[in-house]
């Protein structure tokens, strides 16, 4: 069902993406691509930079003699999220086919599970702290008392809620358990049929997270990391499409960007959601709107260059260990 429903959003996502295109001045746009030109190859290239944080924070929470290599896992984070972007597996498939390919590389199935789901928490955790940092800044530019109050609770929000509650769940509750029936569904039973029974994934995770020094490092310097070599693609991009945007301009895109496509998770790759998000968020910084689409279109011209090969390096990995 679900892959029929992703078919449906990404006609409609496509619908949305030209009609934002339409209202944009599409000359303008394509005018300010062709003039950024192999500029925005160097800013999509750039994406290497946040994937291979992202391998590294993912390896930490992985232990025994089969961990993989940092290598390896640069591979396995550029497979998953080429599935998820270009694909429509509602942001899920990504993480099946990681799982598979750490069990033919000899990872324990609640080893690799375990891996996976605590990793999917601790970015939720980050996404959640950096969208309301991200709100927060945006609040606070404008000039009303009601906008510094705003921006003040979304700082205090982001800086104090997540981290206990997810300790405390996690310690007292089956995370997997009650995570897997719900991908369960979505994925047809694919994912009970791979992974099996809950009860030692459901230990294992919590094994994770009692390694509390690399949850800590994992939330407080990984994904800070990741966040900020992400928003260097947003700052490259409009830096080469002549926009003189701050840094922190282009990481409050980028965050606000994620969390935008973390929602529309459903609709592949979160075509015309993410084009129209990037204008209006373009817009609330004071971004012309021809600039903000170019600067979509940008992202998919990343997505074209980093993504695509990652899908034939995922066949060819399934031929390899056959």
């Amino acid at each position: 069902m679900i892959r029929h429903v992703s078919r449906f959003a990404a006609l409609a996502g496509l619908v949305i993406a030209l009609f934002v295109v339409w209202r944009s001045h599409p000359t303008e746009v394509l005018g300010l691509l062709r003039d950024a030109g192999a500029g925005l190859l160097v800013a999509g290239l750039a994406h290497v930079l946040p994937m291979l944080a992202n391998a590294r924070d993912w390896q930490t929470l992985i232990r025994g003699a089969n961990r993989p290599t940092l290598l390896s896992m640069l591979k396995l984070v550029w497979i998953r999220e080429s599935v998820n972007c270009m694909l429509p597996v509602a942001r899920v498939g990504g993480e099946l086919v990681s799982f598979q390919l750490l069990r033919r590389w000899r990872v324990r199935a609640s080893t690799a599970a375990a891996s996976l789901v605590v990793d999917m928490q601790l970015t939720i955790i980050s996404q959640f702290v950096f969208t309301m940092a991200g709100i927060g800044f945006l609040a606070a530019r404008g000039d009303s008392a009601t906008g510094h109050v705003v921006g003040g609770l979304a700082w205090s929000t982001a800086l104090l809620v997540p981290v206990p509650i997810l300790f405390a769940l996690v310690q007292h509750a089956n995370p997997f358990a009650l995570v897997s029936r719900g991908l369960d569904r979505m994925t047809s039973g694919k994912l009970t049929a791979l992974v099996g029974h809950s009860v030692k994934t459901d230990q294992s995770i919590k094994v994770i997270w009692r390694r509390r020094a690399v949850v800590l490092r994992y939330l407080f310097f990984w994904q800070p990391l990741q966040c900020l070599a992400t928003a260097l693609e947003i700052w490259l991009a409009l830096y080469f499409l002549g926009a003189n945007v701050s840094f922190l301009a282009a990481l409050t895109i980028e965050v606000l960007i994620q969390a935008v496509s973390s929602a529309a998770f459903v609709v592949p790759g979160a075509l015309g959601i993410q084009e129209g998000a990037f204008v209006l968020i373009g817009g609330w910084l004071g971004i012309e709107p021809a600039t903000s689409l170019a600067l979509a279109g940008a992202r998919r011209i990343r997505d074209l260059l980093i993504f695509i090969p990652g899908l034939f390096a995922w066949q060819f990995s399934l031929r390899n260990v056959r």
